[in-house]
């Protein structure tokens, strides 16, 4: 457990069991943080890596898609200020919305959103009553355009983009800046889980998660409104801007529908 005589400061990180989320909680050893780890997987690697880095951590393996894991996620802290919150976990959900089980559609959704929501609330209150705080939330490039055969993945980061966004203004002139990280396709578990190995982007060369953990991370400590990494998506998102949604969604479609993949 994280000892209340540190004087590093201390971050919160969700989704850290590996992949993007796991690299920001090594971001933050390295920059000066403690560390409180979540995520729905175990924990030990991403904690042995960030104590070797001199941060002191606890972890607690908790499903952040319901209530109930988010607040035992925050009985953790017990007394503790939270100086960081990188609000990282979330997962996505391949092929057509009408072939997906609705329980694995409302679990993107609870995860995605209403455990990430939740979590803010709740932090992001006591940040905004200590005067200081720096929130970091994983948001993604998918959110700017319509998902063919990933569509309810790309909506729930089409809101989290757009929420941060407004939650950054809400907090202006608080101390407590809010900082949206909006990745593109990341060489991550994210494709195996979603059931994404069949698709051409699910098999393509994806960015290194640590460039990606590093370019968010630097954004957050700068109280950035947002960072996107890597040209390649930052013109997407260019694109995304000026093309009509329909153009978007058949062009999303080649990359996400089933049986795209690019053939060895």
């Amino acid at each position: 457990m994280t000892s209340t005589t540190s004087p590093r400061q201390l971050a919160i990180v969700t989704g850290a069991s590996s992949g993007i989320g796991y690299n920001l909680a090594k971001c933050c050893a390295q920059g000066g943080y403690d560390l409180l780890l979540a995520a729905d997987q175990p924990l030990d690697d991403a904690a042995a890596d960030c104590r070797a880095l001199g941060a002191e951590v606890q972890t607690v393996q908790v499903e952040l898609a319901r209530r109930a894991g988010v607040e035992q996620l925050v009985a953790a802290l017990g007394d503790r200020r939270v100086d960081a919150l990188l609000a990282n976990a979330g997962h996505g959900l391949g092929k057509a919305f009408l072939d997906q089980e609705f329980g694995d559609v409302q679990h993107v959704v609870d995860t995605n959103i209403t455990g990430t929501l939740h979590l803010l609330h709740l932090i992001g209150g006591q940040m905004r009553a200590q005067g200081t705080g720096r929130i970091l939330v994983t948001g993604s490039i998918a959110g700017f355009m319509p998902g063919s055969f990933q569509a309810v993945y790309n909506a729930t980061k089409a809101f989290v983009d757009s929420f941060t966004a407004a939650l950054r203004d809400e907090l202006k002139d608080t101390g407590v800046t809010v900082t949206c990280l909006m990745p593109g396709a990341t060489d991550t578990e994210f494709f195996a889980r979603a059931d994404m190995l069949d698709t051409k982007v699910g098999t393509e060369k994806k960015m290194d998660p640590a460039e990606v953990a590093e370019v968010g991370f630097k954004a957050m400590q700068d109280g950035k409104a947002d960072a996107v990494a890597g040209l390649k998506n930052k013109l997407q998102v260019i694109m995304a801007k000026v093309l009509p949604s329909q153009v978007m969604a058949d062009q999303h479609r080649k990359q996400a529908a089933p049986g795209t993949a690019e053939k060895a």
